[in-house]
């Protein structure tokens, strides 16, 4: 979740004065930082997972599933066990994890103790370590506690009891008519977040999903949950001032945002080229991995008509002001902003000739004066336009001790701007001129899995992907406005099946010896060893800079289509396309590895398939079933208390193997 400093924060009133101070020295810290480690150089492939559960506490005798707020006392004996095994050779093994708090005190996330290296067979530990993490948690949970990989929690913010102990709603921070300031983690960073992002935007967020339309939900839906309250100015927003729109689950807190769960996925490249070349060939398949692993259709204790958490999270931390969302005409800010600080990416950055002018074709707002400052010392123009576009947002929280720090040694100032611009891909510099780690990228866009089986095979999966791009040095660039309009079509309720995305045709080079020009890769050479190589084309420093100019350019409209999920992924035979599956299992057998490794990545790389061709429900469609299957269930879009406890239930059995889903799973072991 972010830099998390300590310190006493600052109130919005005060930190907006101090604004301009965190951008220039932010700006002089990536500079001293890439003067530093621009032609840092890495050996090998390293990367990690993140996955974050919800802790659910049962009350058995009402029938209720509830979060736990006691996730920082677990989190701090879980900590205490990293330590202690840091200093054990012999217990490392047996605590290979590495835990953090997460915005909301129900949450936590766990990473592999170490990153994972190239080698194939390390791919067949993440599984077995996500299996670990989860068994971690339960020790030090109650026995009526477990951690549920849940993308969100049905019931957050329903009238009742959803939260153990019971908190009612309403708190200064968040000021919010459905969930209370309690549900928030205490670090300061995160009270003083929510409280900065309603103060300077000057309202409430305000969270609006459309409803799902069932047989008995009224038309208009009007939300007869909204409750009434007179504590502060906001109260009135929801229905005196309409943010809650008919037919639509109104929601108002970043908690209903920042308390979602995903699957994260970070690589360390070999240069800041490679990573700068990762980013933008992985930058297409946010909204295609996002549809992909649909798990989230319930909000408020509604189903919704979306499966995607996206749309809720850009809207949970939306600090743009009346001008800058184009509702005011500019006078007290400076810019007009098309998305919100929490959105798909909006420029390609990397300098390889692939990258064509013409794919960045939406307007692109930064600060020139920033931009200047940046190539003035030596950034090129893509880079610089992308760090100076980050830029355009103010600080939201700043620490009265880390104002005045030595931007020869910190990069506080940067890091508070760079990471709290959430985006469907992350450009991540190392973290200090000294540390021995790399320039790293972070693919953000997927949805938490219900189990470690299915997280496992979508981390997987996209790790074979960045492997594959860079040795057959493929090229999936398409309009940046291509990939908002797919981010778009993902939320829609089963677009894994029944929509179609834009994606590129032909997405081999032309020339590359050893690799056809057309459809498929096969008759690449055969590598020597099996390790997950790099291509010196990555590796170049082409130095190009007419990829961030919104030039009119060539129509190429040409190089791109709608293609279907199934098509995307699986391929299409009849237009020679060999879909990504058919890339990575090409990269594979590339690869001298052993028919065991390759049969167990297999399976992985199976389900995969299923999902994309509809063979298996996405987690979004199982559990919308299950809810319209309940025999509970009045066909009126209301997920209820006894729904919702058999939901969990059914999941915690899941990954117990007690029961089997084939509609879910197959007959994959989970």
């Amino acid at each position: 979740m972010g830099l998390l400093s300590l310190g006493t924060p600052m109130h919005w009133d005060e930190a907006k004065k101090y604004a301009d101070h965190v951008r220039t020295h932010g700006i002089i810290q990536f500079l001293n930082l890439w003067e530093a480690t621009k032609d840092s150089q890495k050996d090998c492939l390293l990367w990690g997972d993140e996955i974050e559960y919800v802790v659910v506490s049962y009350d058995e005798e009402n029938k209720k599933a509830k979060l736990s707020l006691r996730v920082w006392e677990i989190l701090q004996a879980l900590e205490k066990e990293e330590e202690e095994a840091k200093k054990d050779p012999a217990k490392k093994l047996l605590v290979n994890s590495s835990w953090h708090p997460e915005y909301g005190r129900y949450m936590l996330e766990g990473t592999p103790g170490e990153p994972y290296m190239g080698l194939p067979r390390d791919l067949l530990e993440v599984e077995r370590n996500m299996k670990l993490r989860r068994e971690l948690a339960c020790r030090f949970m109650k026995p009526n506690e477990i951690p549920v990989t849940f993308t969100s929690f049905p019931r957050l913010g329903c009238a009742g009891e959803f939260l153990e102990p019971h908190h009612d709603p309403h708190g200064d921070a968040a000021r919010s008519l459905f969930v209370p300031d309690d549900i928030i983690n205490a670090h300061a960073r995160f009270p003083t977040l929510t409280a900065n992002i309603r103060r300077r935007r000057g309202a409430k967020v305000a969270i609006n999903m459309p409803i799902f339309h069932d047989k008995n939900t009224p038309k208009p839906f009007i939300d007869p949950t909204i409750p009434t309250f007179h504590d502060y100015p906001e109260d009135k927003n929801a229905i005196e001032e309409g943010a809650a729109l008919p037919d639509h689950i109104y929601m108002d807190a970043m908690a209903f945002g920042m308390g979602c769960c995903c699957l994260q996925i970070t690589f360390q490249a070999v240069n800041v080229e490679e990573a700068r070349k990762i980013y933008d060939q992985m930058a297409p398949l946010g909204p295609i991995m996002l549809a992909l692993t649909a798990a989230a259709p319930i909000y408020r204790g509604y189903l919704s008509d979306v499966d995607c958490r996206w749309n809720v999270i850009a809207q949970s931390v939306d600090d743009r002001t009346d001008e800058e969302r184009g509702l005011k005409p500019l006078k007290n800010n400076k810019f007009r902003i098309a998305k919100s600080r929490y959105d798909s990416i909006d420029s390609y950055i990397s300098n390889d000739p692939s990258n064509k002018p013409e794919y960045n074709d939406i307007p692109l707002v930064f600060d020139e004066d920033i931009y200047k400052k940046l190539t003035d010392n030596g950034i090129d123009n893509l880079l610089a336009r992308h760090i100076s576009h980050l830029f355009i947002r103010d600080p939201l929280v700043i620490f009265h001790e880390l104002l005045n720090v030595d931007d020869n040694e910190s990069t506080d100032h940067f890091e508070n701007l760079q990471s709290t611009n959430w985006q469907t891909m992350r450009f991540k510099p190392p973290p200090s001129k000294t540390s021995p780690i790399g320039w790293r990228v972070e693919f953000r866009s997927m949805e938490i899995q219900l189990t470690d089986f299915e997280n496992a095979a979508f981390a997987i999966f996209i790790v074979l992907v960045t492997r594959a791009v860079l040795s057959f040095n493929t090229n999936f660039y398409i309009p940046i406005s291509k990939v908002d309009e797919n981010m778009k079509v993902a939320h829609h309720r089963n677009a894994v099946l029944d929509e179609k995305f834009y994606f590129r045709k032909q997405i081999f080079p032309q020339s590359r010896p050893g690799t056809p020009a057309a459809g498929t890769p096969f008759g690449s050479p055969k590598l020597s060893h099996a390790t997950l190589p790099r291509t010196a084309a990555a590796n170049s420093n082409h130095s190009t800079t007419s990829g961030g100019s919104l030039a009119p350019g060539l129509d190429r409209s040409d190089e791109y289509e709608l293609m279907t999920i199934n098509e995307i992924i699986n391929g299409a035979p009849s237009k020679g396309f060999p879909g990504l599956l058919g890339l990575v299992n090409n990269y594979l057998n590339t690869l001298n590895i052993d028919i065991e490794t390759r049969c167990e990545i297999s399976k992985y790389l199976e389900l995969i398939k299923k999902r994309a061709n509809g063979t298996l429900m996405t987690a979004a469609s199982w559990m919308r079933h299950f809810v319209q299957t309940h025999p509970d269930y009045k066909q009126d879009s209301v997920v209820s208390e006894k729904i919702n406890y058999d939901l969990v239930k059914m999941v915690e059995k899941i990954n117990k193997g007690e029961v089997q889903v084939p509609e879910l799973l197959g007959t994959f072991s989970v």
